[in-house]
């Protein structure tokens, strides 16, 4: 890491924020967000070299196992904010290994709370999940005091985090604030990944491959562009209350039928065609999940900008000028 980063920087005007796993696609959004705000950012990721590179002016440093202490130690020090997005596993891959869903992630989070608060952090944000802490619901809006019965072990390890934070904030002062995210989607999602229902629909529709849809109608989702999700992350670090949790999402309830219904006329406009195979409903998916975001709005005056239409149109287009279809990779 660049020798940069001074204690003048620090006790000036000027803050500089740490984003652990900001080379990721939420985490791109919010270091562009944070460098609108006029702060300086510097990430951490496990990869050598982030690809493709980040904006002109962000620091990297790498940090291949995540369980770098000492390293963690000298970034966070020459810092005065914290966003960790970073995280090992989603629902998928938590459902096949659940002790690994908490081993790689559990401790981690706790070795950087512990370590944030012993330094002289103005604020952490710990990014946890709207779309799996609460679980079954039938309630049409959740708010941050809804019940929460994951069931998934990517949700329970995601809520015991948050206990932890919570823990911290009481007993040892770290000023941290949880937010839970509702689906994120927009340009650069990788697809196929267990995560991100839209990307993968997209990439499915450019590979000629057959989509599976769980139910006549599949599942309820609150999807937000990530443009939205990074503003939300970034108001919360500048005006969150610490020890608070936020709900971030749309409040806006779509079926999976009816995010492929509006994938439709853009794919044919493209010579492209749905093909969709309907299945049994999965006893594990959460059948509805809806976040209500007016405790965030309340607090920060947060609200999203683009709806979902033309979130939609904008991921489609970069999608069609972008990804590489199954086809062109087998004949790279």
């Amino acid at each position: 890491m660049a020798d940069t980063l001074t204690t003048s920087t620090l006790m000036g005007s000027v803050a500089v924020t740490c984003v652990i796993g900001g080379a990721g696609f939420i985490g791109r959004a919010v270091v562009d967000e944070l460098l609108q705000q006029g702060r300086r950012v510097v990430v951490v990721g496990r990869e050598a070299t982030p690809v493709p590179a980040l904006p002109a002016g962000v620091e990297y440093v790498a940090n291949p196992t995540g369980n770098d202490d000492e390293l963690l130690r000298r970034v966070l020090s020459k810092v005065n904010e914290v966003i960790d997005l970073a995280y090992a596993t989603v629902p998928k891959t938590s459902f096949q290994d659940p002790v690994h869903d908490i081993l790689v992630n559990l401790p981690t989070a706790v070795r950087l709370f512990e370590l944030a608060a012993s330094l002289p952090i103005r604020k952490f944000v710990w990014i946890s999940s709207g779309g799996t802490v609460y679980g079954r619901t039938k309630a049409p809006f959740l708010t941050e005091e809804h019940l929460t019965e994951p069931i998934s072990p990517y949700g329970i390890t995601k809520l015991a985090i948050e206990k932890y934070a919570h823990m911290y904030f009481e007993s040892q002062g770290l000023p941290v604030v949880c937010v839970r995210p509702s689906n994120a989607f927009g340009e650069g999602q990788r697809t196929y990944s267990g995560q991100g229902f839209i990307a993968t629909a997209i990439a499915s529709i450019l590979d000629g491959r057959e989509l599976s849809l769980y139910g006549e109608e599949g599942t309820v989702r609150d999807y937000l562009y990530v443009q939205d999700v990074a503003r939300g992350i970034v108001a919360a670090l500048i005006n969150g209350q610490p020890g608070q949790v936020y709900n971030l999402g749309s409040g806006h309830g779509l079926t999976n039928r009816q995010v492929l219904d509006a994938l439709a006329p853009l794919a044919e406009a493209t010579g492209h065609a749905i093909q969709l195979r309907v299945l049994p409903v999965r006893p594990f998916d959460v059948p509805l999940n809806v976040l209500n975001s007016e405790k965030l709005t309340a607090h920060t005056q947060w609200r999203p900008q683009l709806d979902f239409a033309e979130g939609l149109a904008r991921t489609w287009a970069w999608y069609v000028a972008h990804y590489q279809t199954a086809a062109a990779r087998a004949t790279a």
